[in-house]
C-alpha cells in the first residue's frame, strides 16, 4: 500500500509552516503529554482518550519526522522504548501556553463525555503561576520554583525556570510551594489556595 503522501498548505507563512507540522489532530496534545519527560506508547495511549491506535502511531511518526519527537530504548535492563521531546519540541511548550490562556475563558465545568486527567492542569496552573509571580516581582525577576499542586483527581507538580517542566504525582524532592483546591471548586485555577513552605528561592507565597 502506497504511503499517503505528506500534506502541507504549500504557503510561505510561517503560521502555515508551523502547523504543516503540529497542525493535525492530536499532534499538540501528544507533545502536551511529552512535557512531562520520556512517555511509553502505551503510557500515551492511556492519558489520550480518544485516539486509535492507528492514528497515535502516525502522529508519533511525522513528529519524529519533522524534528520533534524522537523514540529510544529505555537502559538495560529495562526492555521498553520511550518517546519524548527533543529541544526542538520543547520549544512548543509557549505555544500550548498561549493556547491554555486563550482557551480558558471557554473551559467552563466538565461536561458528562469529558474525560478527566489531572496533569491536564498543568500547563493551566504552570501559567497563572507565572502570571502571578511577574506581577508580583516583575518582569525581569528570576521565577525559578517547584510547586507540587494538589486537585480532589490526584497530585502533580510543576516546575517554573527549569525542565521538565511539569511531572506526574508528587514532587521529587521538597517542593517551594504547595498549590491546593478544594474539592467544591468548578474553576480551579480562581479557587486556588497557595501554602508557602518556607524553602528558600520559592518566589511563591
Amino acid at each position: 500500500m502506497p504511503s499517503r503522501p505528506r500534506r502541507s498548505y504549500d504557503q510561505f507563512c510561517a503560521i502555515a509552516r508551523a502547523l504543516d507540522s503540529v497542525g493535525d489532530r492530536w499532534s499538540l496534545l501528544i507533545v502536551r503529554e511529552l512535557l512531562a519527560g520520556p512517555r511509553r506508547y502505551t503510557d500515551l495511549h492511556a492519558d489520550l482518550p480518544g485516539v486509535s491506535t492507528d492514528v497515535l502511531a502516525a502522529r508519533l511518526k511525522h513528529l519524529e519526522g519533522e524534528g520533534l519527537v524522537v523514540r529510544r530504548a529505555l537502559p538495560r535492563p529495562a526492555t521498553a522504548k520511550v518517546y519524548e521531546l527533543t529541544a526542538r519540541g520543547g520549544e512548543l511548550l509557549p505555544v500550548l501556553t498561549a493556547l491554555a490562556r486563550w482557551g480558558a475563558a471557554d473551559l467552563g465545568t466538565p461536561r458528562s463525555t469529558d474525560a478527566v486527567r489531572v496533569h491536564w492542569w498543568a500547563v493551566p496552573v504552570r501559567t497563572a503561576l507565572e502570571d502571578a509571580l511577574e506581577q508580583a516581582l516583575g518582569p525581569d525577576a528570576e521565577r525559578r520554583a517547584l510547586v507540587e499542586v494538589h486537585l480532589p483527581e490526584g497530585v502533580f507538580h510543576v516546575r517554573l525556570g527549569d525542565d521538565p517542566p511539569y511531572g506526574e504525582g508528587p514532587a521529587p524532592h521538597p517542593a517551594d510551594a504547595t498549590l491546593k483546591f478544594t474539592p467544591e471548586a468548578t474553576a480551579p485555577l480562581t479557587t486556588a489556595t497557595l501554602t508557602h513552605q518556607g524553602h528558600h528561592g520559592a518566589g511563591v507565597s
